[in-house]
């Protein structure tokens, strides 16, 4: 792992209106042209990212975003990509500037801070072109009526970088100081924990999966110990290993086998269900999932997939979970495939059921944020591994390592 993973990077939106300096910003805290700024409003039109590390936080995915106050056919679409950034940020940050026409706030950055709020993404808002104008009063007092955070800034020459910094710092959420673990307060100190890890047409050649990496890295980080080893071997590994292992976590595709080979004395999990707590709310995944029991052949699903990968063999998402559904219905069922960020927040009220990837690419807010927008649409949303222990039967025993340790 020679780079962050996006999914442990900060994720920073950056909105506002167009031409008050989001992309100028941008480039002034990253040091480079990471977007291109011009004089004609408009110019950002899809959003742009840059990781990169910011010291003293870490890894970082800043987002400049299209103005919110586009026109045109072509405006709609792009203001569309800004919304879509909010399911995706940590931290809002609110550019404007008292040059702009009707000065620093208006009913944008009203929507922009509302928006924000009522997700409770934390807002740092930025007085831009400060060295032309300073802040107005009133600004300054809804602000400060909203305990809103706000800097003076100058793009063009960097006056203000380190106060910008200083207040992301102190913006920053809790849940980025402290994620939750992958597996690692599963089980006790000292204990082993076999992962079972086909290898198959699927698997990257040369190379573990990320999941896979991360849930080996956060038992050496606990100073916990684990046994690596494919379906194939798992039998004969459990047979010579004394005491046994705490724990089995294996691909949620070889649920079955690994399920029989694995006694009843020892717990058992997939990869998939860790991130289902790592990445969103696993108790209302679980809640989600029970579901199933209500779908009819006739019934429509969205599955939807982080990666944006070219399906390769028996793929899980578009070709394994939808056969196994449809088997357990006992007839056809309506299943449509979303990847990225394409995601349809505006019309999941057509869908009875969202089945979701592990979203180990992403980070946690964007997963926590289809989880709400799929709970105001009163649909259920679960992930793969849920999912398939569910239709495999053994879906009490795959939360038993969850319920044990009180982490639910």
């Amino acid at each position: 792992m020679q780079t962050t993973p996006k999914g442990f990077r900060l994720h920073v939106g950056i909105f506002g209106r167009r031409n008050v300096g989001k992309s100028s910003l941008l480039n002034a805290l990253t040091r480079q042209q990471s977007s291109i700024v011009s004089e004609l409003a408009g110019t950002t039109t899809d959003p742009v990212e840059k990781p990169m590390e910011l010291l003293p936080i870490g890894p970082v995915q800043f987002i400049d975003t299209a103005g919110i106050d586009d026109e045109g056919s072509l405006g709609t679409l792009r203001i569309q990509k800004t919304k879509e950034v909010f399911d995706r940020t940590e931290i809002g940050i609110v550019v404007s500037a008292e040059t702009q026409q009707n000065g620093s706030w208006t009913v944008f950055e009203q929507q922009i801070v509302d928006e924000l709020q009522k997700r409770k993404i934390p807002v740092l808002f930025v007085f831009n072109k400060s060295d032309l104008a300073e802040p107005s009063p009133e600004t300054v007092e809804i602000l400060n009526q909203a305990s809103i955070p706000f800097v003076r800034f100058t793009a063009t020459t960097g006056q203000g970088i380190l106060e910008l910094r200083d207040a992301l710092i102190r913006v920053l959420p809790e849940d980025f100081l402290t994620p939750p673990p992958i597996v690692s307060d599963l089980v006790p100190s000292g204990e082993m924990i076999v992962l079972v890890i086909p290898v198959d047409k699927e698997a990257p050649k040369g190379r573990l999966i990320l999941p896979q990496v991360q849930t080996i890295r956060n038992i050496l980080d606990a100073h916990q110990s684990c046994i690596v080893v494919q379906d194939t071997q798992l039998k004969d590994v459990l047979s010579r290993i004394q005491p046994p292992p705490a724990l089995v976590v294996t691909d949620s595709q070889a649920f079955a086998q690994v399920a029989a080979y694995t006694p009843e004395s020892i717990m058992m999990t997939s990869f998939s269900i860790l991130f289902a707590r790592q990445k969103g709310n696993l108790p209302s995944m679980i809640e989600s999932t029970r579901s199933i029991a209500q779908l009819r052949p006739g019934s429509k699903i969205l599955i939807a997939e982080s990666c944006t990968h070219h399906p390769i063999g028996e793929d899980i998402g578009t070709i394994k979970i939808p056969k196994w559904l449809q088997k357990y219905v006992g007839g056809e069922l309506i299943i449509h495939h979303v990847q990225g960020h394409d995601f349809p927040a505006n019309k999941l009220s057509e869908y009875t059921l969202v089945i979701h990837c592990g979203g180990c690419m992403w980070n946690r807010r964007e997963i926590l944020s289809r989880q709400l927008h799929c709970r105001e649409a009163n649909v259920p949303m679960t992930n793969y591994g849920l999912t398939i222990a569910f239709l495999l039967g053994i879906f009490d025993r795959a939360l038993k390592p969850f319920y044990n340790a009180k982490k639910l």
